[in-house]
């Protein structure tokens, strides 16, 4: 069903709201990934066993994706939404008391699980929004949830370092709880929603997307983007840690922060979809890859040239997620939840795919190796757009 959104009951507070409760609870996944080290010699274990401290999270997250983000289509989102913050908040407390390394493993994986609102306010805001300003309006809410990936880790870094590395899960868990209270208050009373049976929510997932062509076009272009994205990245440390650079992991994080530029373009590139210029953007969006691509492998040698190549794949792959996002939620409003459990699973699978081979490709061809897959990635994005954009798929550019 559809929400009526005559009363515009999406806010610009709420908007804001929404994106910094998105933000908090996907940032929950990374708050481990600057702590490895500090983890590993509190609870004495190795470096090595530290780092399924991570997997065990992304795992987790997975089956959330999987199993509860569905649910977002037939329960009151009011509560379901506080109700797994409040999880969250468990689960973060388990890692900031856990008193074994396997407890804390058992805790993360709990914790990837339940750090599903973001994925739950995503799919909400899409249906508070009014026509005119959904592209706007999840461009604002996605923002926070790239702004949050990246501020997740430097603030975990800094505040390990003065307090110590449970205060930083202990911080979250308190965050989490005063969010679930607000946002408790601040969701407005929805309609009641159509039920139906748990199996048969789950299979819906694939039942809509072998349905609509248009989604599946859409995942297509969401995975190879995303793809491309994780392969920069992870080949990105590869390469600054090797000579000539030569770089700290330190000054390699630093990096990132060229990262806000994607989140900046995400809030401003949802407003394309609303004037119409959606389709269009995501293809403008394939070439801009391609050329991030053939820059970074002109600039093997040069700083300069791989920072303007970081930000130019950053705003080209979150351009891609933002409006393919909107476009998933245009073609079934009534399954947008489920919608949105594909759409990351898409994406997910892609991120570990890309992940992968640029290991692979580092170890057979170094970076050109790298860079040249992820052109041949980007150019594959802009075909798959070439290739669909048009018949049936042209109601979604609304």
């Amino acid at each position: 069903m559809t929400i009526s959104t005559s009363h515009r009951p999406m806010t610009r507070g709420l908007t804001v709201l929404f994106a910094v409760a998105a933000g908090l609870a996907v940032g929950n996944l990374y708050w481990a990934q600057p702590l490895l080290g500090f983890i590993a010699g509190d609870l004495r274990t190795g470096a090595g066993a530290a780092g399924w401290l991570v997997t065990a999270t992304q795992l987790g997250y997975a089956v959330g994706v999987l199993l509860i983000v569905p649910l977002g289509d037939v329960l009151d989102r009011r509560r379901l939404i506080p109700v797994m913050l409040l999880c969250s908040a468990v689960a973060l407390a388990g890692c900031a008391l856990a008193p074994t390394f396997p407890v804390l493993l058992a805790a993360m994986a709990a914790l990837g699980a339940t750090t599903v609102a973001g994925q739950l306010l995503t799919p909400l805001a899409g249906d508070l929004a009014g026509d005119g300003e959904r592209g706007r309006v999840l461009g604002v809410v996605v923002s926070g949830v790239l702004t949050g990936v990246l501020v997740s880790r430097t603030v975990s870094g800094l505040v390990s370092d003065v307090a110590g590395w449970r205060v930083v899960f202990g911080g979250a868990a308190v965050a989490a709880v005063v969010f679930a209270a607000i946002l408790r208050r601040a969701i407005p009373v929805l309609p009641p929603r159509e039920p139906v049976g748990y199996p048969a929510l789950i299979r819906s997932v694939g039942t809509v997307v072998a349905r609509e062509r248009a989604a599946r076009w859409t995942l297509a272009l969401g995975g190879t983007g995303f793809a491309a994205f994780t392969m920069f990245w992870t080949a990105l440390t590869f390469l600054l840690s090797a000579e000539p650079f030569g770089y700290s992991t330190t000054v390699i994080g630093l990096f990132g922060l060229a990262g806000l530029a994607g989140a900046i373009a995400a809030q401003r590139v949802g407003r394309l979809h609303d004037r119409g210029w959606s389709v269009p953007a995501v293809g403008v969006a394939g070439l801009l890859l391609t050329g991030a691509y053939v820059l970074a492998g002109l600039g093997g040698h040069s700083v300069v040239l791989i920072l303007v190549a970081v930000v130019l794949l950053d705003v080209a792959v979150q351009a891609l997620n933002v409006l393919n996002q909107v476009r998933m939620f245009a073609v079934a409003p009534a399954a947008r939840s489920r919608l949105n459990t594909a759409f990351v699973t898409g994406n997910f699978v892609g991120g570990a795919i890309g992940s992968a081979a640029a290991t692979l490709l580092w170890s057979a061809g170094g970076w050109t190796a790298v860079t040249a897959t992820g052109a041949a990635l980007g150019a594959a994005t802009f075909l798959i757009w070439l290739a669909g954009r048009r018949g049936p798929l042209r109601v979604t550019n609304r």
